[in-house]
């Protein structure tokens, strides 16, 4: 099993996660481990999903803020592998 912290390595975050800091889709963060853990599930099954993917592999969390365009770019920019050299 992995855990929202088993993602990084050697101290840096996976490129999914960067992908979350540079959509800016933390917002308050409840959700966001949910969410990142649902995505990595998903590109790890789907490394190339469409829009449609990513929203059908993201349904099952619920996000407070309503930041759902923002994660789902972050999720297509993860499969991109675009994160802007972070």
């Amino acid at each position: 099993m992995i855990t929202i912290e088993g993602l990084q390595n050697a101290g840096r975050l996976s490129s999914l996660q960067d992908a979350f800091l540079a959509e800016g889709a933390v917002q308050c963060g409840f959700c966001i481990p949910g969410m990142v853990m649902a995505a990595h599930a998903l590109l790890a099954e789907n490394p190339r999903p469409t829009e449609t993917d990513v929203r059908e592999g993201l349904s099952g969390n619920l996000c407070r803020c309503a930041g759902y365009q923002r994660i789902v770019a972050a999720v297509l920019t993860a499969a991109r592998g675009a994160t802007g050299g972070r």
